[in-house]
């Protein structure tokens, strides 16, 4: 077809590939006739480019939650007042772009009162207040939910999320609360991509698919030449975020670092396969930062089948004082 061969020039002349490669790249969702193409030259941008085009855009929403917050507009004062602070947080932990964007306005707004650093998703939405809630969510836009990688991400982030949380609840030294926010916000700078420019994050799923990277963070820098951890911890200090978030993002040898960072892993691998063979791993690396939680607790969360669950629980109570921990991927 003449389109398809003159975008796989395209793509060849943008990245200096053969043709070849610029033809499996075409043949991934980047390229599908009709749909939307970066330009040549933001194709080469690096992550000083794209941090600057991103640090302003207005952060969308999921249209589910556009839809659950604008039925809770029409209820009465009555309806309104009966709902708790705890379902109205449950909202804002299952869309990791709304919890951003509430993060981002808390913060701007502390900037002008010069009050403490917001660091929950609680705090956030708090500082929101119901009606303000409602009116953020109608006036925000929505993300692509047709982009099965976007929500894939956004997946992966929820999850992380969630089994952040529930670890986070085993040690009495630690806020769930700020591991559960520095975990749905770990994704962040693949979600804005997968929005505002998805043919980044399709360029690396090509990447993935090709054979060309067998990991995820290696696909990223073949890709686009940087990764999306990168990427989100370039936008939370352009964004000027709670230093707090950005070291519990970034995996710093803490704690409360290192319960966020393995349930962004777990989370990873869950996605990828719900029966993957590094969740046993997984379990064993959070036990040796919760020494005092059974592994029963700490597989609970974990949206797992029960026979994988219990296989899993055989192979970490057998292993746990024999096996290094590289054994069981």
């Amino acid at each position: 077809m003449p389109q398809t061969d003159r975008t796989t020039d395209k793509i060849a002349l943008a990245f200096g590939c053969d043709l070849i490669h610029a033809e499996s790249l075409c043949t991934s969702t980047v390229c599908t006739k009709g749909a939307r193409m970066l330009s040549a030259f933001k194709l080469k941008w690096g992550i000083d480019q794209w941090v600057a085009f991103l640090k302003d855009k207005e952060i969308p929403i999921l249209p589910r939650t556009k839809a659950v917050i604008s039925t809770l507009s029409t209820q009465d004062a009555n309806a309104r007042e009966s709902m708790g602070v705890r379902e109205l947080l449950s909202i804002v932990y299952a869309d990791p772009y709304l919890s951003l964007k509430l993060l981002r306005r808390a913060e701007q707004n502390r900037s002008r009162r010069l009050g403490q650093e917001t660091t929950t998703a609680l705090a956030a939405m708090l500082q929101t207040g119901f009606d303000d809630l409602i009116a953020l969510a109608a006036a925000s836009p929505t993300t692509d939910d047709t982009l099965q990688g976007c929500n894939d991400c956004e997946f992966r982030a929820v999850i992380a999320a969630s089994i952040a949380r529930a670890w986070a609840r085993q040690r009495a030294d630690i806020s769930p609360d700020e591991v559960t926010l520095a975990a749905l916000l770990s994704e962040s700078g693949e979600l804005l991509l997968w929005h505002f420019a998805p043919e980044l994050p399709q360029m690396v799923e090509a990447e993935l698919s090709s054979g060309r990277a067998f990991r995820a963070v290696k696909a990223e820098q073949q890709a686009v030449g940087f990764t999306f951890k990168q990427m989100t911890l370039a936008l939370v200090q352009a964004w000027d975020l709670p230093n707090i978030v950005a070291l519990l993002i970034k995996g710093t040898d803490t704690p409360r670092a290192n319960i966020a960072r393995l349930a962004v892993d777990t989370a990873r691998h869950i996605i990828a396969d719900p029966r993957h063979p590094a969740i046993p791993a997984d379990l064993i690396n959070i036990r040796s930062i919760i020494p005092g939680a059974a592994f029963t607790k700490l597989i609970a969360p974990l949206p797992l089948a029960d026979d994988y669950k219990a296989f899993v629980l055989e192979a970490v109570t057998e292993n746990t004082a024999s096996t290094p921990t590289k054994d069981l991927w």
